[in-house]
């Protein structure tokens, strides 16, 4: 069984621009997120997907600079850069990661795999609220093609498995249950505005390690909550 994880990234932010390409501890932001998603187990490939704009050459120079493998495709329609992206590597499951996301799980990721796996199931629904930024998203190969041919609304263009969650019942699906110690949705560790870059910045430079694991991370801002306080007052973007 072939599994990839595709990372979903682009240099324009309307609350953030250029961020995932921003300093981060000894490194920067895409190369935590790459290393994580390697971490992640039964991964064949990790591949950034960016757009085929001129912003976005400094992310392909960066794959290029870092051996990364790297597909561009439409900026607004990301759903398609995912399925063209996937064309070229004929998976059986996507893992979906989007570059904002610098300490995605990787344990719950890999366990999330596994259950794909055994079950055989299109989509692993989550069956309880995280953090914000730590969560990856699963689907076969072939849920993702149905979906790009069944749908022209932009919000799943744009949201690439928000069809697969809004027709729950087109799908096989399986819950994954998450560890009690990452149920704190109250939490974000995801990089949206400079209040989340200041928050990231503070983890990175507190571990100076890009593998540590996302309990200990959530361990630690729940025993600091005057740093966990920095990015709490964001809101997250609506779907439209």
């Amino acid at each position: 069984m072939k599994i990839i994880a595709i990372i979903q990234a682009r240099m324009g932010s309307t609350r953030l621009p250029g961020k995932v390409l921003k300093p981060l501890g000894n490194t920067d932001v895409l190369s935590y997120v790459v290393a994580r998603s390697r971490k992640i187990e039964g991964v064949a490939e990790v591949i950034v997907a960016t757009s085929s704009l001129p912003q976005d050459d400094a992310i392909v120079k960066w794959c290029e600079d870092h051996f990364v493998e790297y597909y561009r495709g439409s900026e607004e329609d990301v759903l398609d850069r995912y399925v063209q992206c996937a064309n070229l590597y004929q998976p059986d499951y996507v893992i979906r990661v989007t570059a904002d996301c610098p300490f995605v799980d990787y344990e719950m990721a890999s366990e999330m795999v596994a259950l794909a796996k055994n079950t055989q199931a299109e989509v692993i629904d989550i069956a309880q609220k995280l953090p914000r930024g730590l969560a990856v998203e699963i689907i076969s190969y072939d849920a993702l093609c149905r979906i790009h041919t069944i749908t022209t609304e932009l919000r799943h263009r744009e949201h690439v498995t928000y069809y697969a969650y809004e027709f729950k019942a087109q799908f096989k699906r399986e819950i994954y249950e998450p560890p009690v110690d990452r149920q704190y949705p109250e939490l974000r560790i995801t990089l949206d505005t400079v209040e989340d870059y200041a928050l990231c910045s503070v983890l990175a430079h507190h571990f100076n390690d890009k593998f540590i694991s996302s309990a200990t991370i959530v361990a630690f801002l729940n025993s600091t909550p005057k740093i966990a306080k920095i990015n709490a007052h964001i809101e997250q973007k609506e779907v439209n």
